[in-house]
């Protein structure tokens, strides 16, 4: 049995300050589940991660990375057919950065119904998926769903990040209509101030809202009540991708029967630890690491 079950792609990173003259780059895995897997292992929790893995390199470093944290990759299938997807991100001005996905067949679009576990979702206490793993491809549409209704079926509270990534959709109708879909399953939404529009039919209507608004910090709406907590004062080495750390500090305080304004404060503290460091997951902290 695992307190969390989450599924989603896993992709290389190569970052630099220019790709194009740089000598020495960074090559690190990255992914919101796999963020918030790791986020919610190194607080003690246990988590399943759920994806396909090609048999190259990124795919071995996936694993190696997951299992090293402890993380239960169990279900994960190794494709040896397909590549693992890529992304290219350099910094150009200040934090800022811009990045280039070479995603399109890659392992992680793979991901299918078949590939679900129907008894590990349902043993699950919390059930997190993403938007991004929505609009991968059809075949990993099909598994989100799956697995949510697997989830409700069971009564499997399920966590949902809107993580809107314009890219991976045809049009921006068709992100709204797949996202709104997915959001309107969620006993949890996790949505940015900007992702609001794109949810606006089921805001009203969700039991646990909460939105991060970046430097201003975040809100939660519980039951028709709604906290705010300022963001945690920290010098930012990479704000990007920070969305996955936040979401396991608060799924941690979920778990552990904490009241929402104190749900928000770890996942402002979780998300800050990301934010210092170049990696979205390495610097995430220990239970013993947090803030009173």
């Amino acid at each position: 049995m695992t307190e969390v079950f989450t599924l989603g792609e896993a992709l290389g990173v190569v970052s630099g300050d220019r790709l194009r003259h740089d000598i020495t780059i960074r090559l690190d895995v990255e992914g919101p589940e796999l963020t918030t897997a790791v986020g919610l292992a190194r607080l003690g929790h246990t988590v399943s991660w759920l994806g396909r893995v090609s048999a190259d390199e990124l795919g071995t470093r996936t694993l190696t990375v997951l299992r090293g944290e402890g993380v239960d990759v169990s279900h994960v299938r190794v494709d040896e057919t397909t590549a693992t997807g890529l992304i290219l991100r350099q910094r150009r001005i200040g934090r800022s950065s811009h990045a280039v996905h070479y995603r399109e067949g890659s392992a992680g679009s793979h991901l299918s119904t078949g590939d679900v576990p129907g008894e590990a979702v349902q043993s699950a206490r919390i059930l997190h998926v993403t938007g991004v793993t929505l609009g991968l491809s059809g075949l990993a549409w099909s598994a989100v769903h799956h697995a949510v209704k697997l989830a409700r079926d069971a009564g499997v509270l399920v966590s949902v990040d809107v993580n809107h990534r314009a890219n991976l959709w045809e049009s921006a109708e068709e992100a709204r209509q797949g996202l709104t879909e997915l959001a309107a399953s969620a006993d949890v939404l996790f949505a940015t101030q900007d992702e609001l529009m794109l949810v606006e039919p089921v805001l009203a209507s969700t039991p646990e809202l909460v939105v991060t608004r970046g430097a201003k910090g975040a809100s939660a709406t519980v039951e028709g009540l709604r906290y705010d907590t300022q963001a945690a004062p920290v010098t930012a080495v990479d704000p990007s991708e920070v969305g996955g750390a936040f979401v396991a500090g608060y799924l941690s305080a979920i778990l552990d029967g904490l009241h929402p304004a104190d749900r928000l404060k770890r996942g402002i503290s979780v998300a800050a630890f990301a934010v210092a460091s170049h990696s979205s997951w390495q610097g995430l902290p220990t239970r013993g690491e947090l803030p009173p």
